[in-house]
């Protein structure tokens, strides 16, 4: 690899750039960034110019030799580059509203990664992103694509499977665990191991040491736990916790509290409007902070967003491929023998020792045995799905639905998926094609 770096961040006018600017330049040492390249489309541009100019004075107030570069032209971005990061959202906010209303009118969870909600973002996603690959494959196929786009697994699964690029998802989800765990126990992150076990937006931590020593025991009878902005805190049932031995992450509520979390969703909804609708007024607020000449810094309202910590994973993903650190992460690979129960190109999220040739996936100590039917029935939602996806075929998306744990009745899925196909005509051509 290069010893001067080329970043190319598709989706770059996102308000999560200014995070990702600040770790590059607080990491420049052990990752010598000389270009980034944001990159956006005609309907972002003036996102990409507002955020892209706030980027461009962090910069010349670092010092560093670093460029920026603003762009519609993806392939100009492509060419050349070492590390492509995807922070893209095809539809913009206003799908993700659809994504979290529409469901809510048939009695099911809305949220913009779970549930149908979750598989229209794959729907609209999975094509740009693989069409994405075809530039990458012409224009720099030795390049690490590193995906935080949702639903970031099953983008990662389609990528491996229907592209020849090198590809490791991320989520910010696993970052925030260490963070939580820090905090209360009062020690470094560097001194903590936590085992995570599942898919993205579904996994468990089957272990947590600290300096060798457990503190499992300690955790399960916090009854809120970790949780994060955008997923409402309801307390979890200690009985249940204690019984099952791992701490879920926060997205299994949906699964495993689906009627409180369905009740605070249609009434938070109905007062505030939905989680799309929150950040949308968020993100007119931070942009309009990021005009402000003056500032040259990651505002602190930004960790209001949610996302908080996606810089962090991603620039210490970069650096741990650049370096070939060898430290561990978890990410979202290739399952290849690691969890039996799973087909071996199923895309899984586990830690992983992060080499200069890619992550390898270490084994796990245990998998809960009431947990492998619920992480084996959502994958076979996430496969049909991803299918469905690549090859706009409706009947996959009705099995993927009617599949679905959160699903209540196959003539639900089918009045849902007619409904929120329609919505998504505009992004979605492969699906209505005569």
């Amino acid at each position: 690899m290069e010893n001067r770096l080329k970043i190319a961040v598709i989706g770059g006018g996102s308000s999560y750039t200014p995070e990702l600017i600040e770790g590059i330049i607080l990491n420049h040492a052990q990752l010598p960034v000389s270009e980034i390249w944001l990159v956006d489309i005609e309907a972002g541009k003036h996102k990409l110019e507002i955020v892209g100019n706030l980027a461009k004075r962090m910069v010349k107030k670092s010092g560093l030799p670093l460029d920026v570069h603003l762009t519609l032209n993806r392939r100009e971005a492509l060419d050349g580059a070492s590390f492509v990061s995807t922070q893209m959202r095809v539809g913009l906010l206003e799908a993700r509203i659809w994504d979290e209303r529409i469901p809510l009118k048939f009695g099911v969870i809305g949220q913009e990664t779970t549930g149908p909600g979750g598989m229209m973002k794959a729907l609209r996603t999975i094509p740009v992103l693989l069409d994405i690959c075809k530039d990458m494959e012409e224009l720099c196929p030795s390049a690490w694509l590193l995906n935080f786009t949702n639903p970031a697994g099953m983008v990662t699964e389609a990528i491996h499977k229907y592209s020849s690029i090198k590809t490791i998802g991320l989520c910010n989800a696993p970052t925030g665990v260490y963070k939580w765990l820090s905090e209360l126990f009062e020690v470094p992150a560097e001194q903590i191991y936590a085992e995570f076990v599942g898919l993205n937006h579904l996994h468990w931590v089957t272990q947590v040491s600290i300096n060798g020593e457990s503190k499992l025991e300690q955790l399960f009878d916090l009854r809120e736990g970790y949780s994060a902005k955008n997923v409402p805190q309801s307390e979890w049932n200690a009985d249940f916790i204690h019984g099952l031995g791992a701490i879920p992450s926060y997205y299994l509520k949906y699964y495993y509290l689906t009627k409180e979390m369905l009740e605070e969703q249609l009434t938070s909804s109905a007062k505030e409007g939905t989680r799309a609708e929150i950040v949308k007024r968020l993100e007119d607020e931070l942009f309009e902070l990021y005009k402000d000449p003056d500032l040259a810094e990651k505002p602190e309202q930004l960790a209001k967003r949610g996302g908080t910590y996606y810089s962090e994973a991603a620039v210490n993903l970069m650096k741990s491929l650049y370096n070939d650190t060898r430290d561990i992460q978890t990410l979202n690979v290739a399952n290849g023998r690691t969890l039996d129960f799973l087909p071996a190109d199923a895309c899984i999220e586990v830690n992983c020792v992060v080499t200069k040739q890619g992550p390898i996936p270490l084994p796990v100590s245990r998998v809960p045995v009431s947990v492998k039917g619920l992480i084996l029935a959502v994958k076979t939602y996430e496969q049909l799905a991803i299918e469905a996806a690549v090859h706009g075929d409706r009947s996959l998306a009705l099995q993927a639905l009617g599949h679905h744990p959160l699903i209540p009745s196959v003539n639900v899925a089918d009045s849902l998926l007619k409904e929120m196909l329609e919505q998504n005509k505009a992004f979605l051509p492969r699906f209505f094609q005569s």
